[in-house]
């Protein structure tokens, strides 16, 4: 894997953003667009985050490129972390100062015996309230552990206030997959525009 000196950059068109971010324990690249159709790209080296970040893009109605070289021989914790890292980045620059969108999202969703509920808001004060007990300390080689790192590090970067709740399941890959996709349509909804807003900011204080 090739370092870089190189600071994060961003790039901005309308709702869309590219931001790179180079350690000296990962590379990753994220590209999203808010107004996309669910087209998905990844190349993390970690297949079940692939797939996760699949279900975020399909259910969230967003296009996602995701690139990432990380320290994979020594374990997927710091891949994993960044790449929530960026990808949270991603969301804040694409958002911009957040005029007009709807701001809060919620979903329950159902996947077999999993029933998992998200709420967020993109609030700019970043707070993860996590309720997540997955029985398994792995999902195929994902450590379970890491999906918990993964949404602190989406919130922390994005300014949000994010609620997980389990409110059934004993399945590990049906818990952590159900989560993500009510995350999705939580984000789906939270980013939507408002057209009763008028491109405002939906705050009180008219800023977040």
């Amino acid at each position: 894997m090739q370092i870089s000196d190189r600071p994060i950059t961003a790039i901005q068109t309308e709702r869309r953003a590219t931001v790179r971010r180079t350690t000296g324990e990962t590379d990753v690249q994220v590209s999203i667009n808010l107004d996309g159709t669910g087209k998905c790209q990844t190349a993390t080296g970690i297949p079940f985050l692939d797939h996760m970040l699949n279900q975020i893009a399909s259910h969230g109605l967003l296009d996602l490129e995701v690139t990432a070289q990380g320290d994979l021989e020594i374990d997927d914790h710091h891949t994993n972390e960044d790449v929530g890292i960026t990808l949270g980045q991603a969301l804040a620059k694409a958002l911009d100062n957040r005029q007009g969108i709807v701001r809060f999202g919620h979903f329950i969703a159902p996947l077999d015996e999993a029933l998992i509920q998200v709420a967020l808001d993109f609030s700019g004060r970043p707070h993860l309230s996590y309720g997540l007990d997955i029985p398994t300390q792995r999902v195929g080689t994902y450590d379970t552990q890491l999906v918990r790192e993964f949404f602190v590090a989406i919130v922390n970067h994005a300014q949000m206030t994010l609620h997980i709740r389990q409110l059934d399941g004993i399945n590990s890959h049906h818990l952590i997959e159900a989560t993500f996709k009510a995350f999705a349509r939580s984000l789906r909804m939270a980013v939507e525009i408002d057209p009763r807003r008028a491109g405002k900011i939906p705050s009180s204080k008219g800023v977040l």
